[in-house]
């Protein structure tokens, strides 16, 4: 590769992660607009939230597990390397193989799933929950499994798209899922009952496959109708997606497990403040860390592939001392400023408002951690190395349910924020991926200086944004947004040297 090529390459790597970034930001946006207005159609239910958010969660772990999350990250590396090394035709016909199986599962594990749902609800998901909680939570749990079904080809259209370096359409779904939910909170609420979230949810679902067909054809999609299992692309993708169908097992086990926890304490509104918590945490963490990831795994595969290390180290801790340097303080300012935001986008009483505040800053303090797990465990998947994340992700799972179990049984009138500290095990899951892959480059990686730059940052920003919302006058929302800003901006020239870099990316 010339000096010439990388420039452009690293340029366009740059642009890709600010195109998906504003997308999601797009989504975020709407993501709150659907909350604020479900949240206050159930202001004075909130068990009713803990319900559907609880109903979400076996239909998410099996469209994570067999179509999104599992077979994404497996897949794109494989489908980067037909297009490098074969032909599009040879990659569409391995595109079409994966996605026959995946709904072919999906779909059988639905009905599996639908048949057991009661079961795995009173014993698995929410036993704390009432009687009438949970027949509520299969019922709706149900109807979800349809959405999957969608979902078990749109993640896997999403992942051949970014594979294709097409990330506009795959970055405009998500914002069409929500467009979806708040239709469905809007109309079909007032018809169906809580019913009519999930209707919402399956709208949701069917744009989010909708929107992104038209560039399926752009790049010469063609499907083939067969499923051979002994066709040589289906069993390497199969070889990469055994590790990566267990890693996910274990995050999305970890769902499970929270609201399994939060159902025991009897709290109301733990369930829904520790999805919204992680809602809230996530937006900083999406606009960053899954964006920049996003946009890189295609790149990265494709260095991987023909043994580009030098180029490959280089973009890899670009992007940590990006994240660690943004994260730090983001996390800082926003734990700072949260509670009167927490009450204006919600409309909850007193009690939840506070309840989902202190939730969300135990979450924050996973968002670096987040977000370098993001571009660590991508590099894994760039290099056909999946069981480096596999084995991070059991650590994780055994430090979660450790400090999950005994938060709730030593501090169980604490509720949801326990819990929440429970995911600290994801700074302890990062540092092992870090440690890991720093080993396996040629050249070390070394991110320290922003480490150090970002915890200065983030102690001056939070400082200064907790004070100026407590002394500035005026309504409680407003002064503390000021004093986000003002907090963001007085860490921006502290950072400004790591901020740099993600121009050249």
């Amino acid at each position: 590769m010339s000096l010439n090529d990388e420039t452009k390459k690293i340029s366009f790597l740059a642009r890709t992660s600010i195109l998906i970034a504003m997308f999601f930001g797009l989504d975020k946006v709407l993501a709150f607009v659907r909350v604020g207005i479900i949240s206050r159609i159930y202001t004075d239910e909130v068990g009713l939230l803990d319900v559907f958010n609880s109903a979400n969660n076996v239909p998410d772990v099996l469209f994570a597990l067999i179509s999104g999350g599992a077979l994404a990250m497996a897949f794109i590396p494989l489908m980067s390397e037909y297009l490098t090394t074969k032909s599009r035709e040879a990659a569409w016909d391995l595109f079409s193989r994966v996605a026959n199986l995946a709904f072919l599962v999906t779909v059988s594990a639905a009905v599996i799933i639908f048949i057991f749902a009661q079961h795995l609800v009173d014993n698995v998901i929410v036993p704390g929950f009432t009687a009438e909680q949970r027949a509520l939570v299969a019922e709706l749990m149900r109807l979800n499994l349809i959405s999957t079904i969608i979902f078990s080809i749109s993640g896997l259209v999403m992942a051949s798209l970014q594979a294709n370096q097409h990330f506009l359409l795959p970055a405009l779904a998500p914002t069409m899922y929500n467009v979806g939910q708040i239709f469905g909170a809007l109309v079909f609420v007032p018809i169906f009952g809580i019913q009519g979230l999930v209707y919402g949810v399956i709208l949701g679902a069917a744009l989010h496959l909708g929107v992104q067909i038209p560039a399926l054809f752009r790049f010469g999609f063609k499907w083939t109708p067969a499923l051979d299992l002994r066709h040589t692309g289906l069993l390497e993708a199969l070889k990469l997606l055994g590790p990566r169908l267990l890693t996910m097992g274990g995050i999305q086990s970890i769902v499970i497990v929270r609201d399994y926890l939060a159902s025991l304490t009897g709290q109301e509104g733990a369930v829904t403040s520790l999805a919204y918590g992680w809602m809230i945490m996530q937006v900083p963490e999406t606009l960053l860390g899954t964006a920049i990831a996003t946009a890189m795994l295609p790149t990265l595969s494709e260095l991987a592939s023909r043994d580009g290390w030098h180029e490959f180290r280089l973009a890899v801790e670009r992007a940590l001392r990006v994240l660690i340097a943004l994260t730090l303080p983001i996390a800082a300012v926003m734990a700072a400023g949260i509670n009167p935001l927490v009450r204006a986008a919600f409309g909850f009483g007193d009690e939840t408002s506070a309840l989902i505040t202190w939730t969300t800053r135990t979450y924050l303090l996973t968002l670096t951690g987040f977000s370098i797990q993001e571009i660590a465990a991508r590099s894994f998947y760039a290099r056909k190395e999946p069981l480096f994340p596999l084995y991070a992700v059991i650590i994780r799972l055994i430090v979660f349910v450790s400090v999950g179990y005994f938060g709730i049984t030593l501090f169980k009138h604490i509720g949801a924020p326990v819990i929440a500290f429970a995911e600290i095990a994801l700074l302890v899951e990062s540092i092992f991926l870090f440690s890991w892959l720093s080993k396996r480059m040629h050249e070390p990686l070394v991110v320290w200086s922003a480490v150090g730059k970002g915890l200065v940052a983030a102690v001056i920003g939070g400082v200064t944004a907790y004070l100026l919302a407590l002394y500035i006058p005026g309504s409680a929302a407003l002064t503390a947004l000021i004093g986000m800003v003002i907090g963001g901006l007085i860490c921006l020239p502290i950072i400004w040297s790591e901020i740099k870099l993600l121009l050249k990316l």
